[in-house]
């Protein structure tokens, strides 16, 4: 395992290089976002997507998210985007949201569980955008902690967690929030609050202009 540090604001291309290069190669890479570390692989390779499913303990019937560079790049992973979902987008991503939509045929089913839906989010993070940028695809990204456990605020955490199962790790200190994206599910209409997290339903609701469930 590699520990690369790296600046929060100005990270170097080489270190962005290195954990990108793994990702494409198949292999897992502890990083940060803002909302809290996250492990990465590429959400377009099956035996990758099975590594982040292992080095977590997690049940393979959980879906897993994912997260792309820019709200460009959603239509890789979604389709039928709804009103509510391509405004939420606007206001909010890059950011800590994650939105539940209709999937790609792009997207393997073992990301969805066999489900017709993806969760997909842009972090705002600069060392994430970067990784992103430089992986040219979009990536499973879910907290980097063994699943039940608290989600890591740091890559040390990070890395006590599940650092045995990764290759690389982009340490860039604390994650800003500490805590992980709200999950909002705009397949349905109202949009539909799955999981709490740091962006609050207040928010949310002033963006739509009308109450969320």
């Amino acid at each position: 395992m590699r520990v690369l540090k790296v600046d929060a604001e100005n990270p170097d291309l080489g270190a962005i290089r290195e954990a990108a290069a793994a990702i494409r190669d198949g292999r897992l890479v502890i990083f940060p976002t803002e909302t809290v570390y996250g492990l990465a692989a590429n959400a377009l390779d099956r035996d990758a997507v099975h590594k982040v499913f292992d080095a977590k303990l997690r049940p393979s019937a959980l879906p897993l998210p994912v997260q792309v560079g820019d709200r460009a790049s959603i239509e890789e992973v979604a389709v039928e985007l709804s009103r509510d979902a391509m405004r939420l987008a606007e206001s909010f991503m890059p950011g800590p949201i994650t939105l539940v939509v209709r999937r790609s045929p792009a997207i393997p089913d073992i990301v969805t569980a066999g489900g017709e839906t993806v969760g997909v989010r842009i972090p705002d993070n600069t060392v994430a955008l970067a990784l992103l940028k430089e992986v040219g695809g979009p990536i499973v990204a879910t907290s980097a902690n063994v699943s039940g456990r608290e989600e890591p605020r740091d890559a040390a955490d990070a890395i006590r967690q599940i650092g045995g199962s990764v290759d690389v790790v982009l340490d860039a200190g604390p994650a800003r929030y500490g805590k992980p994206s709200t999950v909002v599910d705009t397949t349905v209409s109202p949009p539909r609050i799955l999981r709490k997290g740091a962006l609050s339903a207040d928010e949310i609701d002033k963006a739509l202009g009308e109450l969320v469930e």
